[in-house]
């Protein structure tokens, strides 16, 4: 194939001009095909991605992109990848996709507030990604990715990431372990003076604490100053997503008060300070509040039902506001 291929090139030099043109044209002239993806695997040929081309009805003929492979010097340097065909493109914009390296961006959102049981279950639903950590425990990822916690809740940063054709969940968690601790470090360089704790995982364990209760970022510092007050007045946070954490799937939605009544280390209401890990996965908002709480007196707070919350600083203030909006 690859001598045909010369031999055309050579004919088209001692022919002249007007079969240089023709060239041209057939490999910028769009294609009449539909919109569709195609794959150049590591290794490929010149030859086997014209005949991928040719297979999928993106070229009716693959000598004229070869040739112009050849004479553009782009022949060797196809890069390995996904790729998107769109009604439209030319033959030789493709080529220039796979020189380039353009291939298909795809993404994955891990949401703030996300439990780590949460992320491997979206994770494991995503078809794009090569699956490897399907069949390990939480121990054998942190194991994976030298990780050097016990547990692995809190420690994966929600964002959106963009990856290409063949990577990993493995991957994709290591990218957002290394963007959490970056990000908790450089909070915990930024916090408040007087904190109830000292190190920055103890920041991130409150900081999955802000995030679970505050719905509006903008109450994240204030409900992180409330516990951060309670914390340093010696009373239990009385937070109800730590119960919920220490519950496990076993919980259905409707927390009842012998639940409260329950002991675990998460049981805020029955042990004083933070649980022992976080309880989700915070993000930058609940990250700023828990190293730099607001300034407030309040120790207490109940939800409106509309998001927001109402702050207390005596119990019976807060008493009222459970009247007002929880048992009305």
């Amino acid at each position: 194939m690859q001598t045909a291929v010369i031999l055309i090139l050579a004919a088209l030099i001692c022919t002249g001009g007007g079969t240089i043109y023709y060239l041209y044209r057939a490999v910028h002239v769009p294609v009449p095909a539909e919109s569709s993806n195609f794959l150049v695997t590591s290794g490929s040929s010149l030859p086997d991605f014209t005949r991928a081309l040719k297979k999928q009805g993106i070229v009716a003929t693959e000598w004229p992109l070869q040739v112009w492979a050849l004479i553009s010097g782009a022949a060797g340097s196809l890069k390995a990848g996904e790729y998107s065909f769109e009604t439209g493109d030319t033959a030789a914009k493709m080529l220039s996709k796979v020189v380039r390296g353009e291939g298909v961006q795809r993404k994955f959102t891990i949401l703030e507030g996300w439990t780590f049981r949460d992320l491997r279950d979206a994770l494991g639903k995503n078809k794009a990604l090569k699956q490897i950590t399907r069949d390990l425990n939480d121990n054998e990822i942190l194991d994976q990715l030298g990780i050097g916690k016990s547990h692995p809740e809190g420690l994966f940063f929600p964002d959106t990431y963009f990856f290409v054709h063949g990577h990993t969940d493995l991957d994709l968690l290591r990218r957002s372990a290394l963007k959490m601790s970056t990000e908790l470090q450089a909070a915990w360089a930024e916090r408040a003076y007087g904190l109830p704790y000292d190190n920055p995982y103890a920041a991130l364990i409150m900081a999955s604490i802000v995030e679970k209760e505050a719905l509006l970022d903008v109450e994240k510092p204030t409900i992180s100053g409330v516990l951060c007050n309670r914390l340093h007045q010696g009373m239990r946070l009385q937070a109800d997503p730590t119960v919920i954490y220490g519950l496990g799937s076993g919980f259905d939605g409707d927390l009842k008060r012998r639940h409260l009544r329950q002991d675990s280390p998460y049981n805020t209401y029955k042990r004083k300070g933070l649980p022992p890990t976080p309880i989700a996965l915070p993000g930058a908002a609940a990250l700023a509040a828990a190293v730099n709480p607001a300034n407030t007196k309040a120790i207490y707070f109940v939800a409106r039902g509309d998001g927001s919350h109402q702050f207390s600083t005596t119990l019976q203030e807060h008493n009222a506001a459970v009247r007002t909006y929880q048992l009305k």
